[in-house]
């Protein structure tokens, strides 16, 4: 067996996707079933349900296990692992065309959809395989959003929601969680940060569930982040965003240059 990040893999002590067979341990193994999200955002909760991410409309979701009105799986954009209510989703994934690319319309931004059949009224759309050019540009649509743990719209989001957000609207990889965000592009040392370069604070201590703070720089002065103690995302300067994270315990920060 081999020593593998958990948080992405469909796997229990009793079971695990048929794809990972000889690759970690189980007792039992079953193939995932491909679901796609029909409502505008679902809500994704760990065992204990909080919520710790998002599905939204148009993303597939792999499912391994069926427990009343809830399934067990992989968000298939991010990789996230948790619960999702039956009633958000459907069988089978139907090919997008498009994405969502501005905040405010009837599904959230970066929701997968195909205008042909999907209404998703009076909004701007960009064809699959196109990409913002400015992830600063993308952060400041978010300007004012209401803070919410697990959010990842702008309906509320997360620090990391955000993150990702300006991520997959730049065709970037785009993961979940900070820690993973803060392994992205080429570390940048603090003297030299520039639009665009992304901020994470580390949280290594691990007993709020959290994994950092993370933020996307404005310049070598200031960033725009999601902040749970103001409530909403704001652009803040870098020095006070810094002496913040720090007195709620994360560790130094990291930049990442894409």
């Amino acid at each position: 067996m081999i020593d593998v990040d958990t948080r992405a893999l469909l796997m229990r002590p009793d079971l695990a996707e048929t794809a990972l067979e000889g690759i970690v341990s189980a007792r039992a193994y079953r193939p995932t079933e491909a679901m796609q999200a029909v409502v505008p955002q679902a809500d994704v909760l760990d065992d204990d349900g909080n919520r710790i991410s998002q599905l939204l409309f148009g993303e597939a979701f792999d499912v391994l296990i069926r427990e009343g009105d809830r399934h067990w799986g992989r968000c298939r954009r991010d990789g996230v692992v948790g619960w999702v209510a039956e009633d958000a989703l459907r069988s089978g994934v139907r090919v997008p065309t498009h994405r969502m690319a501005s905040p405010g319309g009837v599904l959230p931004f970066n929701a997968l959809v195909d205008p042909s059949r999907d209404a998703v009224g009076d909004v701007a759309l960009m064809p699959l395989g196109e990409f913002e050019p400015d992830l600063v540009a993308v952060a400041e649509t978010f300007l004012g959003v209401p803070y919410a743990a697990g959010g990842r719209t702008e309906s509320g989001t997360d620090c990391s929601g955000l993150v990702q957000a300006c991520l997959i609207a730049g065709g970037r990889a785009a993961p979940r969680n900070a820690d993973a965000q803060a392994e992205l592009g080429e570390a940048v040392d603090r003297t030299d940060l520039r639009r665009g370069d992304i901020v994470v604070w580390p949280y290594t201590r691990g007993d709020r569930g959290w994994t950092g703070h993370s933020a996307i720089a404005l310049g070598p002065d200031a960033v725009i982040h999601a902040v749970g103690t103001e409530g909403r995302v704001l652009v803040q300067a870098l020095a006070a965003a810094d002496t913040n994270q720090r007195a709620e315990g994360f560790d130094a920060l990291i930049i990442r240059r894409l």
